[in-house]
């Protein structure tokens, strides 16, 4: 656990088979935090960075299919125009039937102002050999554009299908190019409430008339992942790698629990890696402990932004304490190793010095979030007809995403304006900007970065800040105006990089 600077280690390296050799499976926990909160704030509120890495997942071991699929294919009137959209669906989607294995669960469905199962012919799901994806390329190539949109009733009908299949992880990808404009036939709201924990959810924009945040919403209630093409010929490979990324997913689910101490309270906890994921805490008894259910493990990292809160009155100063224990747990997992609990610490203190710190890890995320505030500002101005304040919003945008390291954003954005400098976010907008490209934009500025890298920052000498050493000296930070420890490479409050350091 890192109590106070960052920890510095390769965030993607994994473990790598040896020889050949089976591995077992193993999940590993880490807590990046800043321990020292200031004896004398209201409300105080500890954060802290919790890193779930799963390893060895792929070495096989399942008895029967891991993996159900449901394609939902959009088949509204706007589909038909121009025709290389639902050429590119039919393409994307008979990609992802040849890539299912055999015995996989799936079903296509076509989704218009209602839901219908297009193969099989029943509302049930078959399972994949060569005569059934046969069969169901055939019926794909069939789909024709025609009637309205409501995501509700495609989401809906995915998860009565997904009842009936008998595997572990249930998925839907689901392609749109239009708005949920038949809402009121099944609301989006209740049906992601009926669907949340059931299956897991990836959405694609294409075309033109899209909502990224419509598909925000969706993917983040049903923890997957919001994308989008510009160009209808590249939809067939993202599906191929996508379902190359389901294929090699073999942990259902594994639960992150908190169990906070006495005066102490979990507000949250949600994931900021590699997209941002809601996470409702599920039914304890009454029980302190909030465990948090996640989706769909491979061999992958996720990072969680914990949030607690903390009552100082009566608590020891100038000790470490323990705020909360964080665990995790494999249901099912019997051959998943675990590492231990970790403790989140807190060390209350008078010293502003300490106190007035944070956490550089906690510190990209939340400067993360917003980057994508500001993009979501820029599209609303730019829809009410605002250009100057649109250019505004981006510029903060792009300093954001630079600072951040955010490179996919930083690229989406460099497509809406020209870049005369990104620190400062001095940019111009490109003539020609269309509505679209702003929700291309939020969905890029959805994937979040892993994190300051390996060596970024220097780790802060706490007894120099304390003694009002060499470390204790600080300058201002040209891109936020606060103040940072005059050794550091990196901004802790903002990310930004700061020149001429050593």
């Amino acid at each position: 656990m890192n109590t106070g600077a960052p920890a510095n280690r390769d965030a993607q390296a994994m473990p790598a088979a040896g020889d050949g050799a089976a591995r077992s499976a193993s999940v590993g926990l880490d807590i990046s935090q800043w321990k020292y909160l200031s004896g004398e704030a209201r409300e105080p509120q500890m954060h802290a960075i919790v890193t779930v890495r799963a390893d060895g997942t792929e070495s096989g071991g399942a008895a029967g299919p891991v993996l159900a699929q449901v394609l939902a294919v959009d088949c509204s009137s706007s589909m038909a125009y121009p025709q290389e959209k639902l050429r590119a669906a039919h393409q994307a989607a008979v990609a992802a039937l040849r890539l299912l294995p055999d015995g996989t669960p799936f079903a296509v469905v076509r989704g218009a102002q209602s839901a219908s199962v297009v193969y099989p012919a029943t509302e049930t799901m078959v399972r994949a050999d060569a005569r059934h994806r046969a069969e169901a390329e055939r019926a794909v190539h069939r789909l024709i554009a025609g009637g309205g949109t409501c995501i509700g009733s495609w989401l809906d009908l995915s998860r009565r299908l997904l009842a009936e299949a008998d595997a572990p992880i249930g998925h839907v990808l689901l392609l749109t190019d239009g708005k949920n404009e038949h809402d009121e036939l099944m609301p989006l709201s209740d049906v992601l409430e009926a669907c949340a924990g059931r299956f897991v959810c990836d959405a694609w924009g294409i075309g033109d008339g899209w909502d990224g945040r419509e598909l925000l919403r969706v993917t983040s209630r049903l923890h997957g992942r919001a994308s989008s093409v510009q160009e209808e010929a590249a939809l067939a490979r993202e599906y191929e790698q996508l379902m190359h990324r389901l294929l090699a997913k073999s942990i259902p689910e594994l639960v992150i629990s908190v169990t906070p101490m006495a005066g102490a309270g979990v507000r949250y906890l949600k994931q900021v890696f590699p997209t941002e994921v809601e996470l409702d805490p599920v039914d304890t008894g009454g029980e302190a402990t909030r465990r948090f259910v996640t989706r769909a493990w491979g061999d992958e990292t996720r990072r969680y932004q914990l949030c607690l809160s903390a009552d100082p009155a009566g608590r020891p100063r100038g000790e470490d304490l323990q705020l909360a224990v964080v665990s995790l747990d494999v249901p099912g997992g019997d051959a998943v190793e675990l590492t231990p609990p970790l403790p989140c610490l807190v060390h209350w203190t008078d010293d502003e010095a300490l106190s007035g710190h944070s956490d550089i890890h906690v510190e990209h995320f939340e400067q993360h979030q917003r980057l994508g505030e500001a993009v979501a500002a820029a599209t609303d101005a730019h829809r009410n007809g605002q250009r100057d304040l649109a250019q505004r919003h981006l510029g903060t945008a792009v300093q954001l995403a630079h600072a951040i390291g955010a490179d996919q954003s930083l690229g989406r954005l460099e497509q809406l304006v020209e870049i005369d400098d990104p620190a400062s976010g001095r940019v111009r907008l490109r003539p020609g900007v269309a509505a679209v490209d702003f929700e291309h934009l939020i969905t890029a500025s959805s994937h979040s970065t892993y994190g300051p890298a390996s060596g970024s920052a220097d780790a802060v000498d706490v007894d120099a800040l304390v003694a009002g050493g060499p470390g204790a000296a600080t300058v201002r930070c040209p891109a936020c105006e606060g103040r940072v420890p005059a050794t550091a490479r990196f901004c802790p409050l903002c990310g930004h990089g700061l020149p001429g350091r050593p």
